[in-house]
């Protein structure tokens, strides 16, 4: 319990978010790195392929120090932000779903449009998506994998 306490409430947001799409049967990755240069926070693969990318935000300065989220729209279905209590979310742009949460949970406030990827970028990312999933698995169970 003491654990969840200590991390960055990032990271916490983030657990929540994940517990929220796993509820909805999706399949949560965090830090996914769909292309050079670009980290999602929360990448997540739905029961017919679809993906979804959410951008965790802890605070003002976090969201305005951070403007790479317009480069993770090409690498989605729906982008979601997702925010804890008493984030001001009048400052987010209005393209995007919209998740709260805090470390146990989020959920869905405002559903985005959906913006279907193209077949071929779908199949490369699901296949990354894949591999990466798998490779965390195995070092979980083996670090000396990593």
């Amino acid at each position: 319990m003491a654990e969840q306490m200590a991390q960055a409430p990032g990271v916490a947001l983030a657990r929540g978010v994940c517990r929220c799409l796993t509820s909805l049967g999706f399949a949560p990755l965090v830090e996914f790195v769909p292309a050079r240069g670009l980290r999602v926070d929360v990448m997540a693969l739905g029961p017919r392929g679809e993906i979804w990318v959410v951008e965790c935000k802890s605070s003002r300065a976090d969201f305005q120090s951070d403007r790479k989220w317009q480069g993770y729209l090409d690498w989605c279905d729906r982008f979601f932000w997702a925010v804890g209590p008493g984030f001001p979310v009048d400052i987010l742009p209005g393209a995007g779903g919209l998740m709260l949460g805090d470390a146990y949970g989020a959920e869905v406030v405002r559903m985005p449009s959906e913006t279907p990827l193209a077949p071929a970028r779908r199949k490369v990312l699901t296949r990354a998506f894949a591999r990466q999933a798998a490779l965390r698995l195995a070092a979980s169970r083996d670090p000396e994998l990593g």
